[in-house]
């Protein structure tokens, strides 16, 4: 049944954007009512929220299992402040010293016994007879860090695991599929979660209870985690049975939820549109007219979100509704502005970090995630295109420079995240959140000199410390003494203050930035997670090559300031390129067709998910229309042919997020909510939408007809709640799209003409264009295209110009009057004729 897949972790609400930081809202206080009802009432499950479909009463609850009864759910807050160690003494060493995760590695010197996820630890659990700790995090986690250092690296702690539990330690980055079972529990269970995650497993892998982040010892009249160990292994020996029962049930009950399927082979008439007017319309209600964004503190930069509403801005324009289309656009451009200068970005050295603890986008959680600065890129892309205003081609040049200064290996490879927390100083033994980024006021005066004064105004830099702009941005003073940068004053009032010239006042900027970024350059650096992930890099690879064409409309006298390095943007195309090959040549298998995860010192165990061959067919497609080769376009077809293969559900629409081969991942879910990144089935839609529009036949007809039943799965969820999926929702107007919109292009590749048209064609922002680019001499281009759609290759045959490149702009492939000038081109697609 298409209703019951309203629930859990994809059905939470946009509020579990929480969710994706390493703590989330402290689930015992006295006011959560639900983690209350849930954990110490009878209720059913279905009361965690209205209409939800998951209807059954937990067999076991913690109030009656453990005796006396404890609140197991324990999170610590952004009000807290954790140091964490850098070093150890090697005094111990276990399993996880031979694996190539990160965040495994940062645990194999624990006096905990640790195992890695495997068939080794599942064995030893049974033969042992002792419940399973499972412990979930990621190497850039600050909490995760927390709780190594308060517990992991605590003798007593570890005696009490070693000899009681078998204890596990997963990467949620390099296994998200155990990662979402565990957490679809805690969170059906509990209301929220988090990580670390922290679950306590019966041998054959059912969920006993759970929790995330927990403190070493009791505080509060809350449990400490020694307190808990204890509790549950005492459960284990006097209430196995109940224990093993609810685990059982509840995953029973999980996987049926979860296995949405579709009641018809199609959407109902007229949904796709009202479920993005739908969307956008509670995106505009919850806009802050002030600060930016959508929502309240904390803030996260959730890219679906702006997404949905550029593009209802542009379906809004073509109606004709000048006004409403200006106003969702303003909504937009104006997050992205305060986003931009806000604390969440990093002035110095470019990228934006994960979220803002406040409402004005100032004091953020210091940590960098590959998957936000691909994303964010191309939402700065799309406004720019719309509005040609170089602030926003800016902020996407200093992401992108940022990526490719300090993120990308050797080898084209793109690294995953850079860790909020580091040492104050090379001497110093410990590691603080955001020690990286703060100055003091002293430092900075010392650092930019004869600018100083000029620089702290424009940053609001203050002797006492700049974190003081809401009650939620330092409310234990964490960072007293310490500044944030962010720019409260417009540049043009400043420089007309000091009576500089608008371009010198930049430029000064830029140097000083440039003056603190090399001093910075001498602190010790947050850790970096050097793991490679597919669907990541298939992110980056979209704004990377989107942005090859986009920034060639940027005015010719456009000057740079660090740390925007002023790339020619081709040389982004090849950037893009790279980490395609490194995936193609390290975690592709051409002869299964397959992907692996992700690549660390050798590609992971894991295979490849879902999101991997979404992002990474949406990649290559944009690789393609942006002007790569035909092998890229080749190579998509291939991977959705087996995405096909091995994720669809064929009898019920939609696709699992895993294959379903691994015995040891208990459940098998169709995701569909578009948080900080999208799910693999909104980017799936959308890939199907793109492919269908460029090619004919049966073809063109099974992606179409893949993609009607694959939304028909989520109708529910598109009627009741499509504010969860701004990026489904765009898909499915995608696909409702009466006539598809076709630019090809016909002429020598490398030739300068190409390029010129290529730019013009992709000079404004419309989602349902698609952009093909065929080469009359180049027999593996024709090849494809007399396989695959015969219509192209003989507009390339009929349109050959020599020295010259023909566009024609087509509906359904049938084509108006060619035209031969990029000029010409870019006025067609703008006149609303096309």
């Amino acid at each position: 049944m298409a209703t019951r897949n309203l629930l859990v972790h994809s059905a939470l609400s946009r509020t579990t954007n929480s969710i994706n930081s390493c703590y989330a809202t402290n689930s015992l206080s006295p006011s959560n009512s639900m983690f209350s009802r849930l954990l110490f009432s009878s209720s059913k499950l279905s009361h965690f929220r209205p209409n939800s479909p998951l209807k059954f009463r937990p067999i076991f609850l913690l109030s009656s299992a453990l005796n006396p009864p404890i609140r197991v759910f324990a999170m610590a807050g952004k009000d807290q402040t954790f140091t964490t160690s850098t070093s150890h003494q090697n005094k111990h060493t276990n399993r996880l010293a031979s694996e190539h995760s990160p965040y495994l590695l940062q645990h194999a010197h624990n006096p905990v016994n640790w195992y890695p996820w495997g068939e080794e630890a599942f064995e030893q659990a049974r033969q042992r007879d002792v419940p399973i700790f499972l412990s979930i995090g990621y190497s850039t986690c600050h909490w995760c860090h927390v709780m190594e250092v308060e517990s992991f690296e605590d003798d007593g702690v570890a005696k009490l695991l070693n000899d009681g539990f078998i204890s596990i330690k997963v990467d949620r980055e390099e296994r998200p599929d155990v990662d979402k079972v565990y957490m679809t529990y805690v969170q059906a269970l509990y209301g929220s979660g988090g990580w670390p995650l922290s679950v306590f497993l019966s041998p054959d892998l059912k969920p006993l209870m759970g929790g995330t982040y927990f403190p070493p010892d009791d505080k509060y009249g809350r449990p400490g985690f020694k307190t808990i160990l204890r509790k549950v292994e005492e459960a284990w020996e006097s209430k196995r049975e109940v224990l093993v029962k609810s685990g059982t049930f509840a995953i029973e009950q999980l996987s049926e939820a979860l296995s949405a399927t579709a009641l018809s082979d199609k959407l109902s008439e007229g949904l796709a549109q009202t479920a993005l007017r739908s969307c956008t319309k509670s995106l505009a209600e919850s806009y802050d007219p002030k600060y930016g964004g959508f929502g309240s503190a904390p803030k996260f930069p959730r890219p679906s979100e702006p997404q949905a509403m550029i593009y209802q801005s542009k379906k809004l324009w073509d109606l004709g509704k000048t006004s409403e289309a200006e106003q969702h656009l303003k909504m937009v451009s104006f997050s992205l502005q305060c986003m931009a200068r806000g604390g969440v970005h990093d002035h110095v050295g470019g990228g934006f970090h994960r979220y803002s603890v406040d409402e004005c986008w100032h004091v953020p959680h210091f940590e960098k995630m590959l998957y936000d600065q691909g994303q964010l890129a191309n939402v700065y892309l799309d406004v720019f295109s719309i509005t040609k205003d170089v602030f926003y081609s800016c902020v996407a040049r200093d992401i992108l420079d940022y990526l490719r200064r300090d993120m990308i290996g050797p080898n084209g490879e793109i690294f995953s995240a850079e860790d909020a927390d580091s040492a104050e100083s090379e001497n110093s033994t410990k590691k603080k959140e955001g020690a990286f980024y703060v100055w003091s006021n002293n430092e900075v005066d010392d650092i930019v000199g004869e600018h100083a004064s000029l620089f702290k105004e424009h940053y609001y830099i203050k002797k006492s410390g700049n974190c003081d702009l809401s009650s939620r941005s330092d409310p234990d003073k964490e960072f007293k003494g310490k500044n944030v940068l962010i720019e409260r004053n417009s540049a043009d009032t400043i420089a007309s203050k000091y009576g500089i010239p608008l371009e010198n006042y930049h430029q000064i900027l830029g140097e000083s930035r440039k003056k603190l970024f090399d001093a910075r350059s001498k602190r010790p650096r947050p850790h970096l997670d050097d793991k490679v992930i597919v669907s990541w890099n298939g992110l980056v690879v979209s704004s990377f090559a989107r942005a090859s064409k986009i920034l060639k409309n940027e005015p010719d006298v456009t000057k740079f300031n660090f740390p925007v390095a002023g790339t020619d943007p081709q040389e982004y195309m090849e950037v893009a390129k790279r980490s395609l090959v490194f995936i193609k040549e390290n975690l592709y298998n051409p002869e299964s067709r397959r992907l692996q995860h992700s690549f660390r010192k050798g590609p992971s165990k894991a295979p490849g998910f879902l999101d991997d061959y979404a992002f990474l067919i949406s990649g290559l497609l944009d690789v393609y229309e942006y002007g790569g080769e035909i092998s890229w376009l080749s190579w998509a077809v291939e991977l959705q042919e087996t995405q096909d293969e091995v994720f669809l559900d064929k009898t019920g629409g939609g696709y699992f997020n895993t294959t379903g081969e691994d015995d040891s991942v208990l459940l098998r879910v169709k995701e569909d909510h578009d948080g900080a990144e999208p799910s693999g089935n909104s980017v799936s839609a959308i890939n199907l939408v793109r492919l269908a529009s460029m090619f004919t036949g049966e073809r063109s007809d099974r992606y179409k007809q893949n993609a009607e039943h694959l939304l028909a799965v989520f109708e529910k969820r598109l009627k009741e709640a499509p504010v969860a999926v701004p990026l489904m929702c765009c898909a499915a107007d995608m696909l409702a799209v009466p006539s598809k919109k076709q630019v090809v292009l016909v002429g020598k590749k490398a030739s300068p003409q190409m390029e010129h048209m290529l730019v013009s064609a992709h000079a404004s922002y419309d989602p349902n264009k698609t952009v093909i680019h065929i080469d009359p001499s180049d027999e593996e281009e024709m090849g494809f295209w007399e396989e695959k759609n015969p219509n192209i290759s003989a507009m390339a045959k009929s349109n050959g110009v020599a020295e010259n490149v023909v566009a024609l702009v087509c509906r359904d492939f049938a084509c108006k009057a060619p035209v031969m000038d990029p000029k010409s081109l870019g006025a067609l697609l703008l006149s609303g004729k096309a």
